[in-house]
């Protein structure tokens, strides 16, 4: 992605609470690769996943019209709780801005805890097998 100027705060860097909205987009493109769109979970399952908790820490500033990156892996999956791990670089650089985790429910429309339907939970088995680190 490329830093867009209404990203920026008065100084010229990335407000600080975009870089979640950049975690969203790295997980929703995650589960995209695997094959499982998130819309799909919401229309055919009538599930969420709610934030049920954040982590950040920012290391460098990103800047206006700065090519970044958003690496993003699964941590853990257990039950109803999934964790999500990212790292927010510079293109190219390769310098580390930001990392983070964010912990999330899944629940129904009713906002009740509900179990992973079983093609996200396979996709998500098969991530954290491959993931050495995660």
């Amino acid at each position: 992605m490329r830093v867009r100027y209404a990203e920026t705060d008065q100084m010229g860097v990335v407000y600080h609470a975009n870089y979640l909205v950049w975690f969203e987009v790295g997980r929703v493109e995650l589960m995209r690769v695997c094959g499982l769109p998130y819309s799909r979970l919401e229309q055919e399952f009538s599930c969420m996943i709610a934030v049920a908790g954040v982590e950040v820490r920012y290391r460098l500033p990103a800047r206006y019209d700065d090519e970044i990156l958003v690496r993003t892996r699964l941590l853990a999956m257990r039950g109803p709780v999934l964790r999500i791990g990212y790292e927010v670089v510079r293109a190219g650089e390769d310098k580390l801005l930001c990392e983070g985790t964010t912990t999330h429910v899944v629940v129904g429309r009713d906002m009740a805890k509900r179990l992973l339907p079983e093609p996200y939970r396979v996709a998500f088995q098969t991530l954290l097998a491959a993931d050495p680190v995660g």
